[in-house]
């Protein structure tokens, strides 16, 4: 059973993470196959949480799109460089495949074989070398074992068609000649004598035990199969290593790892039909026919707090999204068919968790019972939000008692390491909690940042300004925002990119409103945010 990914939206929060956290612990233990991923660097109030909790920070996800590994491509098709034509023709007949991958005796590409390249080299080469294993021989002509001297045999190839007179007066044999011949014993004691290299029985013929001796004596390999002369004849040169007749030791390969679209791109300007497959270290895993691209299994994800492609995964479009827990208003994710989709207008993805885990009586454990309190403190300001719903409450007490702990003091102590400034630039702080939102043809982004101290941001609040202003040009944003809450004072502080102002005069009806301005009341970016300024791009 393939993994399913979970995970938050890519500016990760104390939300998202601990409810990635919490959903997978809860799966697994209904008998999935799951795993919680982080699409960004976890923040610093997140970072507390897994530590006072100790649990394990979710790995990076780069991205879901699709790749070779996640296609049915030809898995282990492939041959040893040392195996016949023969058998590489018959596996690729077996598969119905024109091409097939060849591997050194460890496994490691060296080149690519293809029907045509057997065409040329049965046509057109010179079928008197030989260049094999005496295995393979006995195997391509079901022969059988008379005396094995050498395990490689290399030499020319040369049929005793002449009358024996003719043959014994004209044919000079050598050291590398690969003879075949009948039950003609003449020139059997001639061949045995000279010390050729192989003599290969066509017909099952006999051999003279005083001609094996002498067979013996001089190293001579010899070989005893049914076939008739011209049957071998017809066969021997395909006994050759398949190495013998590779053309292309550097043809297009990919990595298991490469991206499906890119595959397709490169495909679409040469035209090939197979494509090797190989991983990291250039071991062959097996062939790509360029049809098998249509026999793919997309990465399977189950999306938490989050249901905007912007915010979302590089390659979302190419994943299965398998359902979505979520507590924003409806965004821009389409699925190609029906998931199961868990919205509740509460204030914390972890609500959400939590209230599942009471649905399927799943007991949760102390440091998971830490995870989703974490999150439901975080994104409600320890209950402080008009976000809190009575359910926020229930579960914030329940899961305090089970983790052990007074939530208010661990609550504040929380968002204390979150709001801390050291060490952080101020695109950090723009993009510590930073979305974007789609209206029409037109993206505004909105960054909060929660701290007691406005005085350490408004000190350096032209260089707040600068970021805002290139953030919002190079990503053609109408709008860039950063909304600096206190909780204490239960407000935030706005500060804005210079072409956004109107937008933010006319959201909240304040006129030639100055950078740093506080807004009382306003602590929460779903309800006193997004829904104030999105009306203005609707308009």
């Amino acid at each position: 059973m393939s993994k399913i990914y979970i995970f938050g939206h890519k500016k990760p929060d104390t939300d998202s993470v601990m409810s990635a956290i919490g959903l997978s612990y809860l799966k697994n233990k209904l008998g999935e196959n799951t795993v919680p991923k982080v699409l960004g660097d976890i923040n610093k109030e997140t970072q507390y949480a897994l530590k006072y909790f100790n649990l394990t920070p979710p790995e990076y996800l780069n991205d879901v799109k699709l790749q070779i590994k996640d296609i049915d491509y030809h898995k282990n098709f492939l041959i040893k460089e040392t195996d016949s034509i023969y058998n590489g023709y018959q596996k690729m007949l077996e598969e119905g495949l024109t091409g097939l991958p060849v591997v050194d005796e460890k496994g490691y590409f060296i080149g690519l074989i293809t029907i045509k390249d057997l065409s040329h080299v049965i046509v057109n080469e010179n079928a008197e070398d030989l260049y094999t294993s005496y295995d393979n021989l006995l195997h391509v002509l079901k022969g059988e074992e008379v005396l094995r001297v050498d395990e490689e045999i290399i030499g020319h190839i040369l049929v005793a068609a002449y009358r024996s007179t003719t043959f014994l007066q004209n044919v000079k044999l050598r050291r590398e000649t690969i003879l075949i011949v009948g039950d003609r014993h003449s020139i059997i004691e001639y061949a045995v004598e000279s010390g050729v290299k192989l003599i290969i029985l066509s017909g099952d013929a006999q051999i003279k035990e005083e001609h094996l001796a002498i067979a013996k004596r001089n190293g001579v390999n010899i070989i005893r199969t049914p076939y008739t002369t011209y049957h071998i004849t017809r066969l021997v040169s395909l006994t050759n290593y398949i190495k013998t007749m590779i053309r292309s030791y550097n043809p297009t390969k990919f990595e298991n790892t490469e991206f499906v679209a890119n595959v397709t791109d490169i495909n679409n300007r040469l035209k090939h039909t197979n494509y090797p497959i190989v991983d990291r270290r250039n071991k062959c895993l097996g062939l790509l026919k360029i049809t098998d691209l249509s026999e793919k299994h997309p990465k399977r994800v189950i999306l938490v707090d989050h249901n905007e492609k912007l915010q979302s995964v590089e390659g979302i479009e190419e994943a299965d999204i398998i359902e979505i827990i979520d507590h924003h208003n409806l965004g821009s994710i389409t699925t190609t068919s029906p998931v199961n989709f868990r919205n509740m207008a509460v204030g914390s993805t972890c609500t959400i968790v939590y209230t599942l885990y009471k649905e399927r009586k799943i007991e949760i454990p102390t440091n998971i019972a830490g995870a989703l309190l974490s999150g439901i403190l975080s994104d409600t300001l320890i209950l402080k939000s008009p976000t809190a719903t009575a359910k926020d409450v229930e579960a914030v007490h329940e899961l305090a008692h089970l983790a052990g702990v007074d939530y208010k003091k661990y609550g504040m102590n929380l968002l204390k390491a979150g709001t801390s400034l050291e060490g952080m630039s101020k695109e950090d702080v723009l993009y510590n909690d930073f979305k974007i939102y789609t209206v029409d043809d037109k993206n505004f982004a909105i960054g909060q940042f929660f701290t007691m101290n406005f005085e350490e941001i408004e000190k350096d609040l032209l260089d707040y300004i600068h970021v805002l202003d290139e953030v919002s040009e190079s990503n053609n944003y109408s709008l860039v925002a950063l909304f600096v809450t206190d909780i204490i004072k239960n407000g935030s502080y706005v500060i804005f990119n210079t072409k956004g102002r109107n937008i933010i005069e006319l959201a909240y009806n304040i006129k030639n409103i100055p950078q740093g301005y506080f807004i009382a009341g306003c602590v929460s970016r779903k309800k006193h945010v997004v829904p104030v300024i999105m009306p203005i791009f609707e308009n």
